[in-house]
């Protein structure tokens, strides 16, 4: 009889637990990492990616980037890390640091102001970490600092703008050289050999 009784009272608190469970799911259910109903955020690169910077002239062109929400709409009021390689070419911050945190505009975006060079020219990655209500992302910017003559530098051509103009200038020495040809004149097209 007193295990009949013991079992009753087993389901019946099995039962009452599992009630509970169904009643409130999101508190046994949620994840640690993630808070319920956090979305996924994507951050764009708006400036600076790619960018030569002038150790010469000190001039550094400063990231600009933009949070947004898994729709693509812009995420006012996100914090956004900025960071800085320690050690070969990297700089520092307007506050003097290799980290600059900042708060994203009613627009999204967030600017790394008052970026710095050091001395030591190539290549370096400008860490980028965003976060809003639970979520996170990350991103890289690519930058490279480097000693750039008046010539390379002037009005911030970029070394793809440098290959586009070579080549519609070889282009255009192309056609001069077979406009002024000696007037041969060349077979038709079905006269091919």
């Amino acid at each position: 009889m007193l295990s009949k009784f013991l079992n009753f009272q087993i389901r019946c608190l099995l039962s009452l637990g599992l009630a509970l469970l169904m009643i409130v799911p999101n508190v046994v259910y949620s994840s640690p990492l993630q808070a319920p109903g956090a979305s996924k955020l994507n951050i764009v690169i708006v400036e600076g990616e790619g960018a030569i910077n002038n150790i010469r002239q000190r001039t550094a062109r400063e990231p600009i980037v933009q949070v947004e929400d898994e729709n693509h709409r812009p995420i006012a009021g996100a914090s956004v890390l900025f960071l800085l390689p320690d050690g070969g070419p990297s700089g520092v911050f307007g506050n003097g640091s290799r980290t600059l945190q900042v708060m994203t505009d009613s627009k999204g975006r967030a600017v790394a102001k008052g970026l710095r060079l050091n001395d030591i020219s190539g290549k370096f990655q400008i860490k980028v970490e965003a976060a809003y209500k639970g979520s996170s992302a990350t991103a890289s910017i690519n930058q490279a600092n480097a000693v750039l003559t008046a010539g390379t530098a002037a009005a911030g051509i970029s070394g793809k703008l440098l290959v586009i103009l070579a080549a519609a200038g070889a282009a255009a020495g192309v056609g001069v050289v077979l406009a002024t040809t000696s007037g041969e004149k060349l077979p038709a097209r079905g006269n091919l050999p």
